[in-house]
């Protein structure tokens, strides 16, 4: 902290209120007493609002708070600001594509790939100094708003100013050398800027260091079972005096190199059967070495693997959680503090309490959702106290922790007999049953179509059939959203994502149906036009019959088990970004790391020698890179080299472009590609399975308690994903996280 930096009291004596009032530093010349007392009284206000608005974002309440620094906190975290910083931060990420080599090609492959556009020397310069300035400024706010000493503290801190020290050297250094250099060190830093400003994928990050130990000791086990059967394997299939028997140690276990990759790949099921194929015809024996790696490597230590990494990083991502829960409990525990003092007479901690008029000042000034805000105001109108103690303070905001429920607007009252009796039989859930059917009829009439129109050219088919038909299901469901809409009421309609899902793709289809009958007639026997415009005939009845395949996922919500797993799927998409994040972060990273490596290293055919990659009679080897075509993938462009490096993550086949790649530049391109496969495909995939499996877990044990409540919609977040097994931080807990506040004393 600066010197002579001012210290805010949480609960100053009144002495010290009247006499060290805001007003002095500012420089005013107002009399000590009720100015003073006012001027106090606002500070105090203001604390409490961002204390509050700290508990709902999780954020950390140790930070500079008097007034001008609250104003720059609140101007800091405003929705303009955060959009301008992550704008920034996708800015400077997306500049891969663009700079050189740039990705802006038709394709990547090296044989049809023609040259690319690459931006002039201080185009994408300009772009990254702007981003650099943006970021000068954000870890400046930081580092203020902290404090010195506690700058001095976080490490996060620390390293970002690094990172933006070597950054700058290096774009001084492109510049100079007229951004003709082959190595551009900032590229791989660039992924940290995301990192830092991301408390959530901070923790993740966090969490995972810490299971690391319990998985080193896993893949610790596992080079040992490779390196066991990396032996045993050299002298099963050691060179003998017969060539025609020697083929398993020719193409697989040829010297020490090739047989850990043999191996390595076979343990990912890769490479299986194919390396077990030449010794299992000499003799079916050697079958038994293969079965025994595979089920002691495969099925049993990578599977275990993924059972270590579920059961420590839960209890490391429950650490976290309740960390975030401690955060809220702390912002709204300081906000009562600092309420509290706004009493004339100080008061001793069991006997402190706030005035409801004082919150519902700083509730109409907080930024929150509006749903918890009208709850807790709805609470302060239904109590009958002026006073709120610290406990019924807090349960003001449990508010926070609640799920979101959503009520569907009620139906409209006809009051016509024959309306009523219209409202319940289009509102039964057995007309949506019947529209069911009534999908699954279209799409079993479409696909009997398509299969018996298959192998027909364009002008041969008959689309007259198809063309009836969509007419009739699209006329059904045209009437089905009026007969909802008429029992429901269009507010209570659209209250329903199924709803809204089924009205959209109903008026899309409607519009198309009526641009083709526009263009192409109504349907008739030997329905054919000719091409017209844009599109043909069978391209939109295409495109209407991809839409109805669609409106056919109507019936997840109904089947409930189905629903269970799509909820679980959509939460893990909503709720996951840190994983998501961290993923971009090594991609990236490996990406760039892989066009300083590999740029240019895959060339056609043609302008190379192809060695070992032919046979004697100068045809290219069954399943080489070069057989399989796959020249798209290399690392030449940012865009080739995410895509590639997708695909070694999947492991289908990427023994292929170990060897491939090995071969075009050196055989220590092996290291690279399995240092990908373990951070992405063994650990990054292990931990996105356990958080998988940690969510549906939690979903399935929640199911029994959500069937009763079929009118009502949940919506749950990551952090209330363990809610129900967490333990509320105790109230010493709390005073005592208060007491350690680096900008704020409590005098009692």
């Amino acid at each position: 902290m600066e010197a002579g930096a001012e210290v805010e009291p949480l609960l100053p004596p009144r002495r010290w209120r009247a006499g060290r009032g805001l007003w002095r530093e500012r420089g005013g010349a107002r009399s000590v007493g009720e100015d003073g007392a006012g001027a106090d009284n606002d500070l105090y206000i203001n604390q409490a609002i961002v204390f509050i608005e700290d508990a709902i974002q999780y954020r950390s309440i140790n930070h500079r708070v008097d007034f001008k620094s609250l104003w720059l906190y609140r101007w800091y975290y405003s929705r303009t600001c955060q959009w301008i910083l992550s704008l920034t931060i996708t800015v400077i990420l997306a500049l891969a594509f663009i700079e050189e080599p740039s990705s802006l090609t038709v394709t990547s492959d090296v044989r049809y790939r023609l040259p690319s556009w690459n931006p002039p020397c201080g185009l994408t310069e300009s772009v990254e100094l702007l981003c650099f300035l943006v970021f000068m400024v954000d870890v400046s706010v930081k580092s203020y708003l902290i404090g010195w000493k506690e700058f001095w503290k976080n490490k996060w801190l620390m390293a970002y100013i690094l990172t933006l020290i070597v950054s700058l050297a290096d774009w001084i250094v492109s510049l100079s050398f007229f951004c003709k250099e082959s190595v551009r060190i900032r590229r791989i830093l660039r992924p940290f800027f995301l990192l830092q400003n991301s408390s959530m994928m901070k923790k993740t990050l966090k969490s995972i260091n810490s299971t690391l130990p319990e998985m080193m000791s896993v893949l610790l086990l596992l080079a040992v079972h490779l390196s066991l059967f990396t032996m045993f394997a050299m002298l099963l299939f050691a060179r003998t005096k017969d060539n025609q028997q020697d083929k398993e140690w020719v193409v697989y276990f040829r010297n020490l190199p090739d047989s850990l990759t043999s191996l390595l790949v076979l343990l990912t099921t890769a490479n299986n059967p194919d390396v077990m194929m030449p010794a299992y015809s000499k003799n079916r024996a050697y079958s038994i070495f293969f079965i025994l790696f595979t089920v002691l490597g495969n099925l049993f230590l990578m599977n275990l693997l993924t059972a270590i990494i579920y059961n420590q990083f839960r209890g490391y991502l429950l650490k976290s959680v309740r960390s975030s829960l401690l955060r809220r409990r702390l912002g709204i525990r300081a906000a009562f503090e600092v309420l509290s003092s706004l009493k004339e007479t100080p008061a001793s901690a069991q006997q402190s309490c706030v005035s409801v008029g004082a919150l519902l000042q700083v509730l109409q000034k907080a930024e929150m959702d509006s749903r918890c805000k009208q709850a807790i105001m709805r609470s302060l109108n239904m109590c009958s106290c002026d006073q709120l103690s610290a406990s019924q303070f807090r349960k003001l905001f449990e508010e926070l922790d609640k799920d979101a429920i959503k009520h569907h607007p009620p139906s409209p009252g006809y009051q016509s007999h024959f309306m009523q009796k219209m409202q319940f039989a289009f509102g039964h859930p057995y007309f949506g049953y019947l529209g069911n059917v009534i999908a699954l009829a279209n799409i079993i009439s479409i696909c009997v179509v398509l299969v018996m129109d298959a192998d027909k050219q364009p002008s041969e088919r008959d689309d007259f059939f198809l063309g009836a038909i969509n007419c009739f299901f699209i006329l059904y469901y045209l009437l089905e959203m009026l007969l909802k809409i008429l029992a429901m009421g269009l507010k209570r309609y659209l209250s329903y994502p199924s709803n809204r899902f089924d009205g959209l793709l109903t008026v899309i289809l409607l519009i198309l149906e009526t641009a083709t009958f526009a263009v192409y007639g109504f349907p008739h026997p030997g329905w054919r036009p000719e091409f017209m415009g844009l599109l043909s005939l069978w391209d939109m009845v295409r495109l209407v019959n991809m839409l109805i395949v669609f409106r056919f996922l109507r019936i997840i919500p109904n089947m409930k088990f189905m629903a269970l797993v799509v909820t679980t799927l959509l939460d893990l998409v909503k709720n996951l970004r840190a994983f998501a994040g961290i993923l971009v972060v090594v991609f990236y990273e490996f990406a760039v790391t892989g066009i300083m490596l590999f740029k240019g290293a895959i060339v056609p055919l043609g302008n190379t020698s192809a060695a070992n990659t032919t046979q004697n009679n100068g045809t290219l080897q069954c399943g080489t890179y070069e057989q399989l075509e796959y020249w798209p993938n290399n690392f030449d462009d940012f865009a080739a080299a995410v895509v590639t490096l997708w695909d070694v993550m999947v492991v289908n086949n990427w023994q292929v472009f170990l060897d491939a790649f090995s071969r075009y530049s050196s055989p220590w391109a092996k290291i690279y590609f399995v240092a990908w496969w373990l951070i992405s495909s063994v650990i990054w995939v292990n931990l996105f399975v356990a958080l998988l499996l940690e969510n549906f877990i939690h979903k399935w044990d929640r199911r029994c308690q959500r069937e009763s409540l079929s009118d009502i919609e949940y919506q749950r977040t990551v952090e209330l994903m363990f809610r129900d097994v967490l333990e509320e931080p105790t109230e010493e807990e709390l005073m005592e996280k208060l007491h350690q506040h680096p900008h704020l004393h409590l005098c009692r």
